[in-house]
C-alpha cells in the first residue's frame, strides 16, 4: 500500500477533522484502484500539496512517466480536471485520465523544480504572464465564474473591516470593495487557473514551463496577475524598494499576458486586502502567528494601501 506522508495526514485532520481521517483511512485503497484500473506502477517519493496526495507513476503500456493526483473531495477541487480538458496540454500539464467521483487524476509529470527557484523577479513576472495569455480561453459552460463570488467577498470585507484590527485608511477599503464590484458586473467566459503563483508553475519537457493545480474558473485573466503579486510579497518584502518592485512586476506581467495593468493592480490590491484580514484571523501557512505573522499582514497592509491609492 502506498504510504502517507505524516505532514499531509497531520495537516488534512488539522483541516478537516473526522471527516479528513475517514478519507485518509481509505486513502492508500482508492490510489491502489486507481494504479490498477489505468496500470500505472508508483515510482517514486510519494508527494503531496495542500490539499492532494500526488504519487509518481509510470505507465505499464510504454513506460511513459506521469502522476496520480487525488484530492480531498471539496467544491473547490472538482473543476480542477474540467480545466485541465480544456487546455489540452497548452500552458498546463496533460490529463490522461479521471475520476470524478474520487476526484483523481492521471496527469503528465512535470519536473520537480518550480518558478518559484527563479531569483528573478522579472523573468518570474514574465514567464507567469506567458502563460497566462496562453491559458485565458473561452471557458465552457459550468465553470463556476469569479462574479459568482463578488456578493460573499464584499460581505466578508465588510466583516473583516469592522472585526479585525487593522489600520486601513478608507480609500483603501473603498478601492478594494470597488474591485469586488467591479467584479460582479465583469462576466466574460474565459478561463482563469485561479491560483497562479510560481510554486504551480513547473519545469518541464514537452515545454518549457505548465501549470499545475488549477482552480478551474471563468472570469477575468487579471485576476491571476493579482494572485502572483500576493505570493510574491514575502520576496517583496526583502526588497530594498518593495512598492517599485511591485509596480514592475505587475507590468511585467501584464505586458507578457496581454491585460491592462491597472486591471491587474486592482486584483493585486484586493486580494492583499483580503489576505491581511485573513492573516490576522487565521495566520498565514508559514507564520500561524507571532513576529512574522504580523510582519506578514504589516506588509500587506501597508502595500495595499499604496496600491490603491494608485487604483482607486
Amino acid at each position: 500500500m502506498i504510504p502517507l506522508p505524516p505532514e499531509f495526514v497531520r495537516t488534512t485532520v488539522a483541516r478537516e477533522s473526522d471527516a479528513g481521517s475517514a478519507w485518509l483511512a481509505g486513502l492508500p485503497g482508492i490510489v491502489a484502484g486507481l494504479l490498477e484500473r489505468w496500470e500505472c506502477v508508483p515510482e517514486g517519493e510519494v508527494l503531496h500539496g495542500g490539499v492532494g496526495l500526488v504519487v509518481p507513476v509510470r505507465r505499464a503500456a510504454g513506460g511513459a512517466p506521469g502522476v496520480i493526483k487525488v484530492s480531498f473531495p471539496h467544491p473547490g477541487n472538482v473543476h480542477e480536471p474540467d480545466a485541465f480538458a480544456v487546455w489540452g496540454g497548452h500552458g498546463a500539464v496533460l490529463l490522461h485520465e479521471r475520476d470524478d467521483a474520487r476526484y483523481a487524476m492521471l496527469l503528465e509529470r512535470a519536473g520537480a523544480s518550480s518558478l518559484a527557484e527563479v531569483a528573478d523577479g522579472d523573468e518570474v513576472a514574465r514567464v507567469a504572464g506567458l502563460l497566462s495569455r496562453r491559458l485565458a480561453v473561452p471557458a465552457p459552460p459550468g465553470l463556476p465564474g469569479l462574479w459568482e463570488h463578488a456578493a460573499g467577498w464584499e460581505a466578508q470585507l465588510l466583516k473583516d473591516a469592522a472585526e479585525v484590527p487593522h489600520a486601513l485608511p478608507g480609500h483603501t477599503l473603498d478601492a478594494a470593495l470597488a474591485t469586488v464590484r467591479e467584479a460582479a458586473r465583469y462576466r466574460q467566459a474565459t478561463m482563469v487557473h485561479g491560483d497562479l503563483h510560481p510554486r504551480n508553475i513547473l519545469r518541464a519537457d514537452r515545454e518549457p514551463w505548465l501549470t499545475v493545480d488549477p482552480k478551474g474558473l471563468a472570469g477575468d485573466p487579471a485576476y491571476d496577475g493579482g494572485t502572483l503579486l500576493k505570493t510574491r510579497t514575502p520576496a517583496l518584502l526583502s526588497s530594498a524598494a518593495p512598492l517599485k518592485d511591485a509596480h514592475r512586476a505587475l507590468a511585467v506581467f501584464a505586458e507578457a499576458a496581454g491585460l491592462d495593468r491597472d486591471r491587474v493592480a486592482r486584483w493585486a490590491q484586493l486580494l492583499l486586502v483580503q489576505a491581511l484580514f485573513w492573516g490576522r484571523r487565521h495566520g498565514f501557512r508559514r507564520a500561524r502567528g507571532g513576529p512574522e505573522r504580523d510582519r506578514l499582514t504589516g506588509f500587506a497592509e501597508w502595500l495595499a494601501e499604496r496600491l490603491g491609492k494608485r487604483t482607486g
